[in-house]
Parts: C-alpha cells; sequence; structure tokens
C-alpha cells in the first residue's frame, strides 16, 4: 500500500490542498470545514489531515459546498 490509498477501501485520500483546489478555497477553510465536522477526516500517523476522494466527489456532485459551509449573509440562488 502506498500514502495515497485507504487502508480498508482503497479509496485515494486527498491533502487539503487537493481538496482546496476543487473546491476553489483556502486549504485553512478545509481544515476548519474538517475541524468543525463539516468534512470527514482522518488523522494519518504524523497527525496530518486527509479526506476521502469518494467522499469529497460525492460533496461536489451535490450542491458543491460541505453543509453548513455557507456564508449566513450571502443571499441564497
Amino acid at each position: 500500500m502506498n500514502g495515497s490509498t485507504g487502508a480498508t477501501t482503497g479509496d485515494r485520500l486527498l491533502t487539503p490542498g487537493e481538496v482546496a483546489a476543487l473546491y476553489r478555497v483556502d486549504p485553512k477553510t478545509v481544515t476548519r470545514w474538517a475541524a468543525a465536522g463539516r468534512l470527514g477526516s482522518i488523522r494519518t500517523p504524523g497527525g496530518h489531515r486527509r479526506f476521502r476522494e469518494s467522499e469529497i466527489r460525492a460533496l461536489l456532485e451535490g450542491d458543491g459546498i460541505p453543509e453548513g459551509a455557507r456564508d449566513p449573509y450571502s443571499p441564497s440562488l
């Protein structure tokens, strides 16, 4: 197994930077979403966050923004 696959599902694991590029946000925003429970993440033995690609892609195919991550001051479409 290499460092880019999940241990149990074979799902590719993404770094906060890779997730940020998909959502077009700063990597720190992705970390905040994970800390708030808006994105599921796992920790490497070194303490770094990784995100399951299948979960991130599923969210992107939905409305594109993790639940609760919308700006409450921006108008709805």
